[in-house]
C-alpha cells in the first residue's frame, strides 16, 4: 500500500494531489518482535485502550492518539478516514467493521466507502460487513474515534484474511500472494 502511494502510477499521484495520508505501520513493533500477534510487549492488546491509552503502558497508542487529537482540532487540517488495518485469521475476503450512529443519513453515509470498495475490488466483501457498536469493542480506534470525530469523518476498521479470498458468485479461493495482490491493483 505504501508502495502504490509512492510510486508514479496516475491514481496515486492524484490521490496524493487532493490528500495528506498519516500512515502508522504498527502500532506494536515491540510485541510482533516476540511473536505476539495482537499484544504489546507488556501483553495488552492495544486495540482496546483507545479510550484512555497509558503514556507508560501503552506508548506508541498514546502517541498516535495525541496526533489524532492535534491533526482534529487544527482548523487547517480536516480527517476525513480513520483506517484501522488488520489481519484476519478465521474468515476470508477483506471487509470491514463501521459504527452505527442514531442518525440514519451519517450512518448510510458510513455504508459508501465499503460499498465502493466491493463495486471495485474482487477481494472485498460488503457482505461480510458488519456495522455495530459492540460493548466490547468501545475501546478500539474505530469505536473511540467515531465518537470523537465529528460527523464529516468516517472510522473504519479494514479486516484482510490472512489466507485468501473468495471470487464472487464462485467457490473458487485466491490465495494472497505477492503475485495475487499484484494482479488487484
Amino acid at each position: 500500500f505504501i508502495d502504490f502511494l509512492v510510486s508514479q502510477h496516475s491514481v496515486a499521484k492524484s490521490l496524493r494531489d487532493v490528500l495528506v495520508f498519516k500512515i502508522v505501520p504498527m502500532l506494536n513493533p515491540d510485541g510482533v518482535f516476540l511473536g505476539n500477534y495482537r499484544c504489546s510487549l507488556m501483553g495488552f492488546d492495544l486495540n482496546r485502550h483507545w479510550q484512555d491509552p497509558s503514556a507508560w503502558a501503552h506508548p506508541t497508542l498514546y502517541g498516535v492518539k495525541q496526533l489524532i487529537v492535534q491533526m482534529y482540532d487544527n482548523p487547517k487540517a480536516s480527517m476525513e478516514f480513520y483506517i484501522d488495518i488488520h489481519a484476519h485469521s478465521t474468515m476470508m475476503n477483506g471487509f470491514m467493521y463501521g459504527n452505527i450512529f442514531e442518525d440514519e443519513e451519517r450512518f448510510q453515509r458510513q455504508a459508501v466507502f465499503p460499498r465502493l470498495l466491493c463495486q471495485n475490488a474482487e477481494d472485498f466483501s460488503f457482505s461480510s460487513t458488519c456495522f455495530n457498536r459492540d460493548a466490547v469493542k468501545a475501546g478500539t480506534g474505530r469505536r473511540f474515534l467515531g465518537g470523537l470525530l465529528d460527523d464529516t469523518s468516517y472510522c473504519y476498521t479494514l479486516e484482510v484474511s490472512f489466507y485468501s479470498y473468495v471470487v464472487g458468485g464462485t467457490t473458487s479461493t485466491v490465495p494472497y500472494t505477492e503475485e495475487a495482490c499484484i494482479l488487484l491493483m
